[in-house]
């Protein structure tokens, strides 16, 4: 039998989440039960029952959707596929978005991370990037006053009560200042903070389970993390001081904007910024190529920049979180899940480029490799293997010369992390994500997967040279001449690059 890959993607995530949800809903009853006598369908139980409706929805498409095509011609099948595929991402899509919280991350990552997914699936996952399902008008109110004390009519000049986006932690509306600004005012969802909560209990058990097949993960350091940073994003006076962190590095770039926070409009869980302007993601694919290729550039200098001139990544790269105008002009939005590094973590990260790219050494590569924590030591594979395993990862940046990144690349990425039936499986399944890796993993399960969808190409060597602080080279495209001129405004004494390259 030949086994059609587009649907095996859509396959895997939907036997996926239904088998997290299958677990999650199992363990949290059997936790209340022994926890509290009779079962008591409070918040949190409400919840989890949502996910095991969620899987036994699904997993009721999947028995028909099989019976049905046992029978059917090959027309009739790629139709019969068709309406399972649509209907059981509108499911997941719309299940999802009701629950919010870091579940709902979860679709918003399966719309852009698996280029296999058919179009028509995508498109229905797209929604949770910007547009899940909103909280009423009444209670974007009620949060206003609590936070604000008073009325969202009285607090600003003008108040629009429907919502312009919406995601996993809070929606945004349209207002206007006394002053006569025009803001974006993100209002968190109440409750969210416990749907979080629970999530994370269920992130526990999911990540015992991916002990089975990656015995090398210390799972309560990645757990650890996760509720760090997710526990951070809820508080959102913590998310005005990443976005200040950022803004203020990034003040009249010519292609990077990061919006002004109004503090005296903003709270613990109200959030108020200038209101930026530009088109998402999905029209900005129906750009030339040129222009897909300068929104790439800027999306690269923005991530790298900021990890090595700022020691900061900003942790939820997806689609949704971008505001494109012509020319490479990009709005970076929501700076809720920030990570911070380390001197010492930011030298680890270029002590990997230097023995992997600049000056490769398979042997040192290894040491580096063992004393970051990615591998234990000792390991009974050769450094070769190490070198090739981990290679891929870099291979974009290898060589000088124009690379195109495809969707082949971002899919390989993937695999390279979760697909233990190739040839590195004693390396996958030994491997370890330290705390230091664990956001910035963003980049290769979440960036490299969007370059692909851009067939983003460009000399992408020579322009990590600029950004690397170790190499600091010279401008090697017309943007990286506006940045040098911009950086030179700023500080005309300085010497060397400047951190946003």
């Amino acid at each position: 039998m030949n086994h059609n890959p587009r649907r095996f993607s859509i396959r895997n995530i939907i036997l996926g989440l239904g088998l997290i949800a299958s677990l999650a809903g199992v363990v949290a009853f059997v936790r209340t039960k022994a926890s509290s006598g009779p079962v008591r369908f409070g918040r949190r139980w409400s919840r989890n029952l949502r996910v095991l409706q969620l899987a036994t929805r699904t997993s009721g498409s999947w028995v028909s959707w099989k019976a049905r095509r046992t029978f059917a011609d090959a027309g009739a099948r790629r139709e019969i596929d068709t309406r399972f595929e649509m209907k059981t991402a509108t499911q997941i899509t719309e299940a999802l978005g009701e629950m919010k919280g870091a579940l709902m991350k979860i679709g918003q990552m399966a719309s852009y991370l698996d280029q296999g997914l058919p179009e028509h699936v995508r498109a229905v996952l797209a929604e949770l990037q910007h547009n899940a399902p909103p909280m009423s008008a009444e209670l974007a109110a009620g949060v206003i006053i609590s936070e604000l004390g008073d009325s969202p009519d009285q607090i600003f000049a003008e108040w629009d009560p429907i919502p312009i986006a919406s995601a996993s932690i809070g929606q945004v509306h349209r207002a206007l200042t006394h002053e006569g600004n025009a803001v974006a005012v993100k209002v968190q969802y109440p409750g969210v903070a416990e749907a979080i909560a629970s999530d994370l209990d269920n992130a526990s058990l999911i990540f015992t389970g991916l002990g089975f097949l990656f015995p090398g993960l210390e799972q309560e350091a990645i757990v650890s993390e996760l509720r760090q940073r997710l526990v951070e994003e809820l508080d959102y006076d913590n998310e005005a001081r990443n976005q200040d962190l950022f803004r203020t590095a990034y003040l009249d770039h010519p292609t990077i904007h990061v919006p002004r926070v109004f503090h005296e409009y903003s709270t613990a869980r109200v959030l108020t910024t200038e209101l930026a302007d530009g088109v998402h993601w999905d029209e900005m694919l129906t750009w030339s190529q040129d222009e897909k290729n300068l929104s790439a550039e800027t999306l690269y200098r923005y991530a790298f920049g900021s990890l090595f001139r700022l020691a900061a990544f900003n942790g939820d790269p997806h689609p949704g979180n971008y505001l494109f105008r012509p020319g490479g002009q990009i709005t970076f939005l929501d700076y809720g899940l920030v990570k911070r590094f380390t001197p010492t973590e930011v030298i680890d990260f270029g002590d990997m480029i230097k023995s992997v790219v600049l000056k490769p050494d398979k042997a040192e590569f290894r040491s580096i490799v063992e004393r970051i924590g990615l591998l234990p030591a000792g390991l009974d594979v050769p450094d070769e293997a190490v070198f090739d395993y981990l290679k891929h990862f870099y291979d974009f940046v290898h060589e000088d010369g124009v690379y195109t990144i495809t969707p082949e690349f971002g899919s390989e990425s993937i695999r390279r992390i979760f697909d233990t039936t190739g040839p590195f499986t004693k390396i996958q399944k030994a491997a370890n994500v330290p705390p230091s890796f664990v956001v910035i993993q963003r980049i290769n399960l979440g960036l490299y997967s969007m370059f692909g969808e851009l067939n983003a190409t460009g000399n992408w060597r020579r322009l990590a040279e600029e950004i690397w602080p170790f190499v600091d080279g010279p401008p090697s495209t017309p943007m990286g001449l506006e940045i040098e001129r911009w950086a030179r405004d700023r500080h005309p004494n300085a010497k060397g690059a400047m951190l946003s390259r």
